[in-house]
């Protein structure tokens, strides 16, 4: 008995990660930029706004795999349009104070308030996927493997292009 415990545990360590277990990854990989962010002590505008430059490309990113990949697969099968209209909604509004970001000089007065408020979207935003949007997809029993290995797919075409 305690081989087979050893050998499922080895076999759980190579399984490659679901869809939403990637999506969580970028939550939490974003949600701790954007604390390092907040703690930082920029004396350089220029290296403050790469840094946001940085974190706004991997949002974008993101923000396109779930609405190319994960939300229509979801949404085609859920019985919740408000849910999946809500978190395009919240897209929408995160792509607006992206691109208003990325008009702003690091020494602009409003560059760290617009960042602040995107974070504070984006953290919201992510709650509620995973406290709402998650598990109701885990109950669809959707292919979470294939969307997946889609997601890293187009993952890697979006890298060369953003």
């Amino acid at each position: 008995m305690a081989k087979r415990k050893a050998g499922r545990k080895a076999s759980s360590r190579s399984k490659a990660p679901d869809a939403i277990e990637l999506l969580k990854k970028d939550h939490a990989a974003v949600k701790q930029a954007f604390k390092q962010f907040e703690k930082a002590k920029y004396k350089d505008p220029n290296a403050m706004r790469e840094f946001v430059a940085a974190i706004c490309k991997d949002l974008t990113m993101h923000t396109k795999l779930e609405e190319e990949i994960f939300y229509p697969a979801v949404r085609a099968r859920i019985k919740d349009d408000d849910l999946m209209n809500e978190a395009l909604v919240e897209h929408n509004s995160a792509k607006t104070l992206i691109a208003d970001i990325e008009k702003l000089a690091g020494d602009d007065p409003m560059f760290k308030p617009s960042v602040t408020v995107l974070a504070e979207y984006v953290r919201h935003h992510a709650g509620e996927e995973e406290r709402e949007m998650m598990p109701k997809a885990k109950r669809l029993k959707l292919d979470l493997a294939g969307l997946a290995e889609q997601m890293l797919r187009r993952k890697e075409e979006l890298k060369g292009s953003l």
